[in-house]
């Protein structure tokens, strides 16, 4: 597959060092990729995760700053330092932080390293929502009905796209993501009062108070489609995922493949993404996130990194993600024939979070012990183990549990048999949650939308008042 002429930054040479710029169990999961590929793996942590400061040689993690995130892993400049002191020759950024940063994947080539990722101008188009939304259109890629344009500050001209667009609506940040900036609006009284709203949150959280409208969808599913690029014009999909169970916009399970797909639906949106990747200009791995609504996809962002949830592809597409990731920054030439886009067997993954079940509450504290299943298709990312502490700093996740089995039904009974074998004792976990959603009829029947977590969730408070 072949396509346009890639930007002049879309430079590969061979390196042999990776200095990866993150925490947790991602972190550990890129040192592991390193490893197997023959390239030194070189980590870093702030005070709160337990660094003291070896000498680089020794392989232990080098201290970055403070526990505050922006004192260490969002901390550009002791980055840099590390990866120039510890003679790193690229950066792998993993998921959050820094991953789809531009100004960051920029400074890091200024720098004279790989940054292991698309291109900085990639980034910037899909960063930006609206400019994300109009690449799409110009691909080809379904988008959810509205303008790919910002919204004017003229609320007459804003009513009127909404009218033209059809009640109701949703008005959302164009750099807004995580179910952040974004307002719900179901008729034309409401309208002023939620754009003026969601542009101060825009401009607060985000740094820009730009903002787009689209149609606002009932019931839709989160299906996202997995893409692998080189730079030499070589595109392909590899699969796609349900996200569909969330809270508050935070995906909670994910399953490969989405259940209900036609096949011929699924290649059709498959091409279109690769298509999309190649006229941006796009580099590594990335993710297409659409929803999903009585037959029809409606893109909706991209993600410009690994996805947390990148092990139930993995494990149905027979990939490793990450190496691809670290070949495409080498310049290696992606082998398109080994990617069909059909899945082998069925994958889920529950991310295993500190805190408590009912209300949510983070739940940070020293681990005693920490136990995992084991077995044919059972799979656990995670950097804790007895004693951990789990610092308030950072983010809940403290595992990931994916299961494989040959059908949907089979991997479904392999999760509850390996939740019930799951001990952290220390602390408060989600695992009764997962317990509760495995046990669910309807996702057994793989027909949840976004909603439906919530609705269970609110259920079972009203019973129990």
């Amino acid at each position: 597959m072949t396509g346009p002429s890639f930007p002049a930054e879309q430079t590969g040479r061979r390196f042999g060092s990776v200095l990866i710029a993150n925490r947790g169990e991602i972190a550990l999961r890129v040192r592991r990729a390193c490893l197997e590929l023959g390239l030194r793996p070189i980590l870093i942590a702030s005070e709160a995760d337990g660094a003291e400061q070896p000498a680089p040689a020794d392989g232990g993690p080098l201290c970055i700053g403070p526990s505050a995130p922006g004192r260490s892993y969002l901390n550009q400049a002791a980055i840099l330092l590390a990866a120039r002191v510890t003679g790193a020759e690229a950066v792998h950024p993993g998921y959050g932080f820094l991953s789809e940063n531009a100004d960051f994947a920029e400074a890091v080539e200024k720098a004279g390293l790989v940054f292991v990722g698309p291109p900085a101008g990639a980034i910037r188009i899909m960063g930006d929502k609206i400019a994300a939304k109009r690449a799409m259109m110009a691909a080809g890629v379904p988008c959810v009905p509205g303008p790919g344009e910002p919204l004017p500050d003229d609320m007459d001209a804003v009513r009127a796209i909404a009218e033209g667009i059809g009640y109701p609506v949703i008005v959302k940040a164009a750099g807004g993501g995580g179910g952040r900036g974004m307002r719900v609006v179901r008729g034309g009284g409401e309208i002023a009062d939620a754009v003026a709203i969601t542009r101060e949150e825009a401009r607060r959280a985000f740094g820009k108070p730009e903002l787009y409208m689209e149609k606002f969808l009932e019931r839709p599913r989160h299906v996202e489609f997995q893409v692998l690029c080189d730079m030499h014009g070589n595109a392909v999909w590899v699969g796609h995922r349900d996200c569909s169970v969330q809270r508050r916009h935070q995906k909670v399970v994910e399953e490969a493949p989405a259940p209900g797909i036609a096949p011929a639906l699924a290649e059709a949106i498959g091409e279109r993404c690769a298509e999309a990747c190649r006229q941006i200009g796009y580099r590594g791995v990335g993710t297409f996130e659409f929803l999903y609504e009585n037959g029809e996809f409606f893109f909706i962002e991209m993600n410009t990194r690994l996805q947390v949830e990148h092990p139930v592809t993995e494990m149905t597409a027979g990939v490793d993600l990450v190496h691809e990731q670290l070949r495409a920054a080498q310049g290696e030439p992606l082998d398109a024939a080994r990617f069909g886009g059909v899945a082998a067997g069925h994958a889920f993954e529950c991310r295993i979070n500190a805190e408590d079940p009912v209300s949510f509450a983070a739940s940070p504290g020293r681990i005693a012990r920490a136990r995992f299943p084991a077995g044919p298709g059972i799979r656990v990312d995670t950097h804790v183990a007895d004693g951990y502490r789990v610092s308030p700093y950072y983010d809940s996740l403290i595992a990931k549990l994916i299961v494989h089995a040959p059908t949907r039904d089979e991997a479904i009974r392999r999760m509850r048999v390996a939740l019930s074998e799951t001990r952290i004792e220390g602390i408060s976990t989600n695992i009764p949650l997962h317990e509760r959603i495995f046990a669910d009829p309807d996702f057994g029947a793989g027909s949840v939308d976004i909603h439906h977590l919530e609705k269970r969730l609110k259920e079972v408070d009203h019973a129990e008042a």
